[in-house]
């Protein structure tokens, strides 16, 4: 039996796959996307092939004070670095897990500014269940848990790529939303990071302008709901929401009660900071809605799946993730999610097959003597 910390994985299937995808990111490289700019000296680092970020020259980990001048310029090239990781991610989405991105407004003009998100091949055609990732609020984009936890714990951690791959290897469906992505920089929207000033100017710029359907996380991901979730042939969709995320879950599920509440088997939260009274304004069947087919995973002293007790919360089954470090606790609940997810569909099919008539001998012979 092999334990990796975070992941548990036990099956060496598992450990093949996972390695697999890290000799393919180790290949696509971060380095490559870095050289060229005049940052290319100053960020001397790339992804290992254990998916961990370390320096070109001396294998350690990123150091945030580089330059002697103080906290503004480490800054500037802590965010030029974020910059490169989202790239790096989107092409681990669409090469490492195949996804295909998808712009929207779907009636976008030529030179409207447009957001995008990233779905399986037959996201939309499938009648295989379909897993909608749902990431907290911040400057990371899609693809992503938390971009610091990327830089000091690698990509196994901080990137949502387990999920997705073990959403696949159970042949289900996924849509990862990027509710982030919200405005456009038209000063600095064409320049690409090529130097140190315009880093500066992409820091500085006041010339923001909202994206449509795209503008807030809420809008967002209300945005792909009415254009392709709900449009989809899935009739099993489950939602995995972080932080913000589930906020912005339950603020969806408020706005589209009954549409959510027929196609949602199962909600996994993490760490969420949504508000069950407030945002539902106390709406019982939405409340026994929660309770019955959401979960939550937090940030814990307990061991991983102990129960966990919340006094002046009244919201769903909640569970610690088994680490005290919010940053890990997706990794570290990954594997508890998806046994979650599969005994939830389980549940609910086994529960339709009751529910749906059983047509016998008799009243076949029955309807047959009535025509």
């Amino acid at each position: 039996m092999i334990l990796k910390r975070g992941l548990n994985i036990t099956n060496p299937m598992e450990i093949a796959q996972k390695e697999n995808w890290l000799q393919i990111q180790h290949e696509l490289s971060l380095r490559k996307l870095i050289e060229g700019s005049e940052y290319q000296e100053d960020l001397k680092y790339d992804f290992n092939i254990k998916g961990e970020l370390r320096h070109l020259d001396t294998n350690e980990s990123f150091a945030f004070n580089y330059y002697k001048s103080g906290f503004e310029q480490n800054h500037k090239r802590y965010e030029v670095l974020g910059h490169f990781i989202t790239q790096y991610v989107y092409e681990l989405l669409e090469r490492v897990c195949m996804l295909q991105k998808v712009y929207i407004p779907t009636d976008a003009t030529e030179d409207e500014p447009r957001s995008f998100f990233f779905m399986s091949k037959n996201a939309l055609t499938s009648s295989s269940s379909l897993i909608i990732l749902l990431q907290d609020r911040g400057v990371f984009r899609a693809g992503q848990w938390g971009q610091k936890t990327i830089v000091s714990e690698g990509l196994s951690h901080g990137t949502q790529i387990p999920f997705i791959k073990m959403a696949l290897q159970s042949c289900w469906e996924v849509i990862v939303l990027n509710p982030n992505d919200n405005f456009t920089d038209l000063k600095t929207e064409k320049q690409h990071f090529s130097t140190k000033e315009e880093a500066v100017t992409f820091t500085q710029s006041v010339w923001w302008i909202p994206k449509r359907g795209s503008s807030s996380p809420e809008e967002h991901t209300m945005y792909v709901w009415d254009h392709f979730i709900s449009k989809s042939a899935a009739k099993n969709v489950a939602f995995i929401a972080h932080g913000y995320g589930g906020l912005v879950f339950v603020d969806l599920l408020v706005q589209r009660k009954c549409e959510v509440m027929n196609k949602v088997f199962s909600v996994a939260f993490i760490d969420s900071v949504h508000n069950t009274q407030h945002q539902t304004r106390n709406n019982p069947q939405i409340q026994e809605w929660i309770l019955k087919w959401c979960r939550e995973w937090v940030s814990n002293s307990k061991p991983l799946n102990k129960t966990v007790d919340f006094l002046l919360r009244t919201n769903c089954p909640t569970f610690s993730a088994g680490t005290e470090k919010c940053g890990l606790a997706p990794s570290c609940c990954l594997h508890a999610i998806f046994k979650y997810l599969k005994s939830s569909l389980k549940a609910k099919t086994v529960t339709a097959f009751r529910q749906s008539p059983v047509e016998t001998r008799s009243s076949t012979k029955k309807k047959r003597a009535s025509k």
